[in-house]
Protein backbone atom coordinates (compact mmCIF):
# COMPACT_ATOMS: atom_id res chain seq x y z
CA UNK A 1 0.00 0.00 0.00
CA UNK A 2 1.36 3.69 -1.09
CA UNK A 3 2.09 6.22 1.65
CA UNK A 4 -1.17 7.77 0.62
CA UNK A 5 -3.38 4.83 0.70
CA UNK A 6 -2.22 4.08 3.57
CA UNK A 7 -2.80 7.57 5.27
CA UNK A 8 -6.30 7.77 3.57
CA UNK A 9 -7.27 4.21 5.63
CA UNK A 10 -6.26 5.18 8.40
CA UNK A 11 -8.70 8.24 8.43
CA UNK A 12 -11.24 5.81 7.49
CA UNK A 13 -10.81 4.61 10.74
CA UNK A 14 -10.24 6.83 12.64
CA UNK A 15 -12.90 8.78 11.54
CA UNK A 16 -15.64 5.80 11.77
CA UNK A 17 -14.23 4.96 15.31
CA UNK A 18 -14.64 8.68 16.14
CA UNK A 19 -17.90 8.49 14.77
CA UNK A 20 -18.79 5.44 17.20
CA UNK A 21 -17.86 7.07 20.54
CA UNK A 22 -19.41 10.17 19.97
CA UNK A 23 -22.61 7.91 19.63
CA UNK A 24 -21.99 6.63 23.05
CA UNK A 25 -19.65 7.87 25.17
CA UNK A 26 -19.15 11.48 24.60
CA UNK A 27 -17.57 12.14 28.25
CA UNK A 28 -14.89 10.23 27.48
CA UNK A 29 -14.93 11.92 23.74
CA UNK A 30 -15.04 15.32 25.13
CA UNK A 31 -12.01 14.15 27.87
CA UNK A 32 -9.95 13.10 24.74
CA UNK A 33 -10.45 16.26 22.32
CA UNK A 34 -9.80 18.64 25.65
CA UNK A 35 -6.21 16.60 26.01
CA UNK A 36 -5.35 17.28 22.19
CA UNK A 37 -6.49 14.17 20.25
CA UNK A 38 -3.95 11.84 20.51
CA UNK A 39 -3.45 9.15 17.86
CA UNK A 40 -0.96 6.47 17.43
CA UNK A 41 -0.08 4.92 14.11
CA UNK A 42 1.34 1.25 15.26
CA UNK A 43 2.07 -1.79 12.56
CA UNK A 44 0.46 -4.92 12.18
CA UNK A 45 1.61 -7.57 10.31
CA UNK A 46 -1.36 -9.30 9.04
CA UNK A 47 -5.03 -9.22 8.46
CA UNK A 48 -5.15 -11.96 10.84
CA UNK A 49 -3.50 -9.74 13.39
CA UNK A 50 -5.61 -7.00 13.05
CA UNK A 51 -8.63 -9.22 13.20
CA UNK A 52 -7.42 -10.37 16.42
CA UNK A 53 -6.47 -7.01 17.93
CA UNK A 54 -10.48 -5.65 17.06
CA UNK A 55 -12.17 -8.74 18.77
CA UNK A 56 -9.69 -8.03 21.76
CA UNK A 57 -10.81 -4.37 21.45
CA UNK A 58 -14.67 -5.58 21.14
CA UNK A 59 -14.42 -7.40 24.08
CA UNK A 60 -13.19 -4.24 26.21
CA UNK A 61 -16.18 -2.52 24.48
CA UNK A 62 -13.97 0.21 23.01
CA UNK A 63 -14.95 2.19 20.23
CA UNK A 64 -13.31 0.49 17.29
CA UNK A 65 -13.41 0.39 13.51
CA UNK A 66 -12.28 -1.88 10.77
CA UNK A 67 -11.58 -1.25 7.71
CA UNK A 68 -11.73 -3.39 4.54
CA UNK A 69 -10.91 -1.71 1.42
CA UNK A 70 -13.57 -1.46 -1.74
CA UNK A 71 -10.66 -2.44 -4.32
CA UNK A 72 -10.99 0.45 -6.24
CA UNK A 73 -7.32 1.15 -6.57
CA UNK A 74 -4.47 -0.37 -4.91
CA UNK A 75 -5.79 -3.32 -2.75
CA UNK A 76 -7.90 -6.59 -3.55
CA UNK A 77 -11.84 -5.90 -2.12
CA UNK A 78 -12.63 -6.75 0.99
CA UNK A 79 -9.18 -6.56 2.11
CA UNK A 80 -8.74 -5.16 5.45
CA UNK A 81 -6.70 -2.07 5.79
CA UNK A 82 -6.34 -0.10 8.92
CA UNK A 83 -8.08 -0.58 12.92
CA UNK A 84 -9.18 2.39 14.97
CA UNK A 85 -9.61 1.79 18.48
CA UNK A 86 -10.95 4.82 20.67
CA UNK A 87 -11.25 7.60 21.41
CA UNK A 88 -10.94 5.64 24.84
CA UNK A 89 -8.63 5.81 28.12
CA UNK A 90 -5.02 4.87 27.14
CA UNK A 91 -4.68 2.23 29.58
CA UNK A 92 -7.54 0.22 28.40
CA UNK A 93 -5.85 0.79 24.51
CA UNK A 94 -2.53 -0.36 25.91
CA UNK A 95 -3.85 -3.38 26.87
CA UNK A 96 -4.74 -4.20 23.45
CA UNK A 97 -1.79 -2.24 21.01
CA UNK A 98 0.69 -2.70 23.75
CA UNK A 99 3.08 -4.98 22.16
CA UNK A 100 2.51 -3.21 18.57
CA UNK A 101 5.49 -1.61 16.85
CA UNK A 102 5.12 2.69 15.68
CA UNK A 103 4.63 2.72 12.21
Amino acid sequence: MGKGKLAAQAAHASLEAYKLALSKESATVKRWEREGSRKVALRAESEGELLGLYEEAKKLKLPTALIADRGLTQISAGSLTALAIGPAPSELVDKVTGKLRLL
